[in-house]
């Protein structure tokens, strides 16, 4: 061994890590794209993946691959109980998320043998992969809650509690997958008493609660999530607020908006508005052609909103979505079950045309 060069097993283990950590992300970053089909998150894994295996000059590698023992290796009979077991994809991504992130401290640790700057690369390449993990696991952990869910509906406090228990009765009626209270004008003593009553009402019926705005009520009512607008707090911050089990949900606009709010950990996004509506007034709609690109791009669920009604679902289905949240189409009705019914049906219909059914 020259003087200065490192002890050849260095060798050894940067070859195992370095297979073990591009061995990993091939898992994750294909369970994404197959699986998920979550291109962008997709792309993120790949770039890393290249990142992780260009970072290591050929000769060093040569190396490597020189002090390579497969047969020889002590490691090749040591087995873990559960290293076979993988009953889901939770588990699979999990199991390959913590393979990665091991094999990147180890290359950072013995990189730091041979340069500072292989330590500095791997360093930053495993909080690459800490960003990366939050959205492979806030996908395994919440996104299922709201993976299924196509109808969501919004709703008001009404101009009196009973008016409030008499649209109740007529979501539970409706079968939507999610409500949310959104109001602006109760005070926070009537709201939070609202939303107690929604999250009552709506959870014997298994349909998911949201509170607009307010992280605070959404936990003293126990709802399922909280629902935020761009002038709001940030997902990231609201997940400080409510926790790692309740849902959050993001208003997009742009495609650089809902970007972002995937990337602060957002678990599903509203995309509009589609069409002018009574609910609220907006200066630029950005229509259709921003849900073809959320339908293209964007991998969490996204509900298309904005003047959607049963007369004007089938442009939104034509665009690729397959969620909608729907309020004054629904509220502004002679007949809401009915109405809701509707929409239902023809995201029924969409569901079954899909290639999958």
């Amino acid at each position: 061994m020259m003087p200065g060069e490192p002890n050849p097993t260095v060798y050894r283990v940067l070859d195992a890590n370095h297979n073990r950590c591009l061995e990993g992300l091939r898992v994750l970053e294909d369970q994404v794209r197959f699986e998920r089909e979550d291109r962008r998150l997709a792309s993120r894994l790949k770039e890393l993946r290249h990142a992780v295996a260009v970072a290591l000059p050929a000769e060093l590698v040569a190396r490597m691959h020189a002090m390579r023992d497969a047969g020889g290796d002590v490691g090749r009979t040591i087995e873990a109980a559960d290293e076979y077991v993988r009953p889901d994809s939770t588990s699979l991504v999990r199991a390959n998320a913590s393979r990665v992130k091991q094999a990147l401290r180890v290359l950072e640790e013995y990189g730091k043998a041979v340069s500072a700057e292989f330590g500095h690369r791997f360093e930053q390449a495993r909080y690459d992969f800490y960003a990366i993990e939050m959205l492979l696991d806030r996908d395994s952990f919440r996104r299922g809650r709201i993976a299924a869910a196509r109808l969501y509906v919004l709703i008001d406090g009404g101009v009196s509690a009973s008016d409030f228990e008499r649209r109740l009765g007529q979501i539970v009626a409706g079968r939507p997958d999610v409500v949310q209270l959104r109001d602006k004008s109760l005070d926070d003593r009537t709201l939070v008493e609202r939303a107690r009553r929604m999250v009552e009402r709506c959870r014997d019926a298994q349909v998911l609660t949201i509170v607009n705005d307010r992280p605070d009520l959404a936990l003293l009512a126990d709802a399922d999530g909280v629902h935020v607008g761009q002038e709001e707090l940030t997902a990231a911050d609201v997940r400080r607020i409510v926790g790692p089990e309740r849902l959050i949900g993001v208003s997009t606009h742009a495609i650089d908006q809902a970007r972002r709010a995937v990337d602060d950990g957002a678990d599903y996004l509203g995309a509009g508005p589609t069409f002018p509506s009574g609910t609220k007034s907006f200066e630029h709609f950005p229509g259709l052609d921003y849900l073809r690109q959320v339908a293209a791009e964007i991998g969490l669920p996204s509900f298309a909103i904005g003047g959607i009604g049963p007369e004007r679902i089938e442009q939104v289905l034509a665009t690729g979505m397959t969620r909608i949240a729907v309020s004054g189409s629904v509220w502004g009705s002679a007949d809401p079950v009915e109405t809701l019914g509707r929409l239902r049906s023809a995201l029924e219909r969409d569901r079954e045309r899909a290639p999958n059914g």
